[in-house]
């Protein structure tokens, strides 16, 4: 059946790893996929991924231009609001800008990622289970609370309970923290429903991680 979605509209979104697989195996493999997530969305093609990789991970930063930096600001076809890599799986908080631009960022987010693993571990096939699951948010209280569940979801995994403000792979430093990655990531939706990023902070810790999506 094929999905509606609209334009101008917030999404939850989520890919796993085939049978529940592993999508990373060290390092590389999440800073690689962290990369395709805040610049895969616009057209624009990186040739040498390889590269900003291995910037990251001496300065825990990619180095991209300003130049570069607009061109998919002015082109991109989804705005990403939020973010958490978990182990088998990854969540997004995404605005569709233009008709089937979330269809598009996810075939290339999967396609790029899945080949480098092919290649990389000398495997074939799909690494994620089909097509990505996608539930449209219909107002901002779902909002709020997708992005809290979204923020705590790396409690499940064992040494990170309490701690998912420590965590690299997840957007939640950079709604209450300085933002790392300007305006290629836009959580200003929801931070500004909070009087500073204290709040947000603590509407997050006290959540329950109700997910109301």
């Amino acid at each position: 059946m094929k999905r509606e979605i609209f334009q101008g509209e917030y999404y939850h979104v989520l890919n796993r790893g085939n049978n529940k697989q592993l999508i990373f195996n060290d390092e590389r493999d999440r800073i690689r996929l962290l990369f395709l997530i805040l610049y895969h969305q616009s057209p624009q093609t990186f040739y040498n991924i390889t590269r900003q990789i291995n910037y990251y991970v001496r300065h825990r930063m990619f180095n991209i231009s300003e130049e570069m930096i607009n061109r998919i600001l002015e082109e991109r076809y989804v705005e990403l609001v939020g973010f958490t890599l978990m182990p088998n799986h990854f969540h997004l908080i995404l605005r569709e800008l233009r008709t089937g631009g979330i269809s598009r960022y996810m075939q290339r987010i999967s396609n790029s990622h899945t080949k480098y693993s092919n290649t990389k571990n000398k495997t074939s096939g799909h690494l994620f289970q089909g097509s990505f699951k996608i539930v449209h948010i219909k107002d901002d209280n779902q909002l709020l609370y997708l992005s809290a569940y979204v923020h705590r979801n790396i409690r499940e995994v064992e040494g990170w309970k309490n701690k998912e403000y420590l965590y690299p792979w997840s957007s939640y430093q950079d709604f209450i923290k300085e933002n790392r990655w300007g305006e290629i990531l836009k959580p200003n939706i929801i931070l500004e429903q909070f009087s500073d990023k204290d709040k947000y902070k603590s509407f997050v810790s006290e959540s329950g991680a109700k997910e109301k999506c």
